[in-house]
């Protein structure tokens, strides 16, 4: 088979597997090959993986067999993420038609593995070296106007419904130096906007700093404009970090802090090492240092032994923080983990039911946080075109899509007064520009 030529990176779940994808991009690219345009087959195609739900290795075997072609021929294919982590050599097992199996913290030996697989060598590639994956990836040379940026991975907390830690490793922080070399390249990429990424994000530390300092250093960049950080563990919320959102303008008033539950015995049974008391005191401690802040939270519903009370307290805790915005699952067990094997599996039925009251309850309340932003004027960092012509679409400060009618180019910050507010989005009209007599 002949060297590849053109690639495509398709990357599921979370904002650190876009990440991931972007970098294998970049590093393709780096070795003179070109992202296959909309419509065209590619040589290469890379599906980057997630597995925090179940039934996520058949989907991603699924789009694996969706790869072969009409005349049966197929493209060359690499199983990344954290499916290929997790199923190793048993992937190749399962399905003749990956060339290879690359996890997430060795996809910088991913050109090796092509190039083995363009001369028939299939490889499998799931070491977990330290974050050593960084010094061989190519320098970041271009960036939309928001930009997202590794700064630690793995995960230590060992919550026990999550494989974050045997699929990702254990917690570790990338150096400080490099992660400040990182956001350069980007700011001078054109990203006006850096979104720091993290299992615990708020865990990082190095040369002395924590994430409140390196946020600090941050700020610094004439060319960052805005500042964000993602995801949080409630018990690495300290007191700097939460002061940071009442000093560092730059740092976007919005804070995505997962609870999972508002019952304590079902936080103990996850080993989530926060209650509902503490995670409480740590909103009302952000709040206070930022009032206008935007909540986000995750949820699990129907965790193995939930009882119909113990639901009822998350649905409390959500009228007690009112969301702007939150992700939530019903309980899917992951091969693995201590939850897993655990005894009173909530039925589907039940687990059903309780999504849809939690969804409406948290739809009620990003609903009435979007309403309350109308008349508000505010500055929105344009990052894409709309559906009808004229229109573009802009992130306000609190993360919400915002719809305005203009002809600046992406990229663009602009000044809008917010006119209406639907369920997902805002509407926004532009302020005339003052001009100078």
């Amino acid at each position: 088979m002949t060297s590849p030529q053109t690639f495509r990176v398709k990357s599921f779940g979370c904002q650190m597997n876009v990440y991931d994808g972007e970098r294998m991009a970049e590093l393709l690219g780096a070795q003179g090959m070109r992202a296959a345009g909309d419509g065209e087959d590619a040589d290469l195609v890379v599906l980057n993986t997630c597995h925090i739900r179940e039934k996520a290795a058949e989907k991603a075997y699924s789009d694996v067999g969706r790869l072969a072609r009409e005349d049966g021929s197929k493209p060359l294919i690499a199983l990344a993420g954290c499916v290929a982590q997790a199923e190793g050599e048993e992937a190749r097992t399962r399905s003749k038609m990956i060339d290879m199996v690359v996890g997430p913290q060795a996809y910088h030996r991913l050109p090796q593995m092509v190039a083995d697989a363009a001369a028939g060598r299939a490889s499998v590639d799931t070491d977990m070296p330290a974050i050593s994956k960084f010094d061989a990836l190519p320098a970041r040379r271009r960036s939309g106007p928001s930009a997202f940026l590794s700064v630690q991975e793995g995960c230590d907390k060992f919550c026990t419904y999550c494989v974050v830690p045997y699929t990702r490793g254990a917690e570790i922080s990338r150096p400080f130096a490099d992660i400040v070399r990182e956001a350069e390249q980007l700011a001078a990429g054109g990203a006006r906007e850096i979104t720091l990424l993290g299992q615990n994000v708020n865990a990082w530390e190095s040369d002395g700093r924590d994430l409140a300092g390196l946020i600090r250093h941050l700020a610094s960049f004439a060319e960052l404009e805005r500042i964000r950080y993602t995801t949080s563990h409630p018990v690495n919320m300290g007191e700097g970090l939460i002061a940071a959102h009442a000093e560092v303008p730059k740092l976007m008033p919005y804070l995505h802090l997962p609870v999972q539950s508002g019952s304590d015995p079902v936080l103990r049974a996850m080993n989530r090492s926060h209650t509902v008391a503490s995670y409480l005191r740590t909103i009302a401690q952000v709040r206070a240092a930022r009032p206008d802040i935007a909540i986000s939270g995750d949820f699990i519903v129907g965790f193995p032994g939930e009882t119909d009370a113990e639901f009822e307290r998350t649905l409390d805790i959500v009228d007690a923080v009112r969301y702007a915005a939150a992700f939530s699952f019903k309980y899917s067990p992951r091969p693995g983990t201590p939850a897993a094997t655990m005894e009173d599996q909530v039925p589907q039925a039940v687990m059903d039911q309780r999504l849809a009251r939690l969804q409406a309850r948290l739809a009620e309340h990003s609903t009435a946080f979007n309403r309350a932003t109308v008349g508000r004027t505010t500055r929105i960092l344009l990052d894409r075109r709309g559906r009808k012509p004229g229109q573009m679409i802009g992130k306000s400060p609190w993360l919400q899509s915002v719809v305005v009618e203009t002809a600046a180019p992406v990229g663009s910050m602009l000044d809008v007064t917010i006119t209406g507010a639907g369920p997902n989005s805002l509407f926004g009209a532009r302020l005339p520009e003052v001009r100078a007599a």
